[in-house]
């Protein structure tokens, strides 16, 4: 599977990166309820810095866009009731997920999501990178901007005096 459709189903809930319970079903070709069963019968291997149900609020925001509006439709009618809020998977708890599900699918699709992960992960870094490399660009060249804005304001006001000195009524001998 495609590093970018894994992490198109990556989202950010306060602050962490997750999965949803119906999107990793979909990746694993479980159904959500399967999914869940598992996870229920092994849930002293989730703690909540692993899994967490979404609260109401955060499904909602996370539900107005169309990426969640779009990849949930199909799962959320089919295995899962409408009234259940999904749970959510960090990183430790998608890795903690291929203990569960046992299947040879499952390991093999638990090393793309890691990998996905890593390569998100990756990317904000350079982000980061990036973002430190521009303020020092901005604070180096801004004095040297500055001075070429004044020469400029000072070019601009010079014009103007001497349209007015040629504008003065010239006193004295006139030929």
């Amino acid at each position: 599977m495609q590093l970018v459709t894994i992490q198109n189903k990556i989202y950010e809930v306060n602050g962490s990166k997750v999965m949803l319970d119906f999107d990793l079903a979909e990746l694993y070709e479980v159904e959500t309820r399967v999914l869940n069963q598992a996870i229920k019968r092994n849930s002293d291997s989730f703690p909540e810095d692993f899994m967490f149900r979404l609260t109401k609020e955060e499904w909602d925001e996370l539900s107005s866009s169309q990426v969640v509006m779009m990849s949930s439709q199909s799962v959320m009618t089919s295995s899962r009731p409408k009234t259940a809020l999904p749970y959510a998977f960090t990183e430790h708890g998608v890795t903690m997920l291929a203990s569960v599900l046992r299947s040879p699918k499952a390991r093999k699709m638990n090393i793309a999501i890691v990998r996905a992960f890593v390569a998100l992960r990756k990317t904000l870094l350079n982000i980061e990178n990036l973002q430190i490399q521009i303020k020092d660009l901005e604070t180096k060249y801004d004095s040297q901007f500055e001075d070429i804005f004044e020469a400029i304001q000072f070019l601009m006001t010079e014009n103007k005096e001497i349209a007015t000195q040629n504008e003065r009524v010239k006193i004295g001998y006139k030929k």
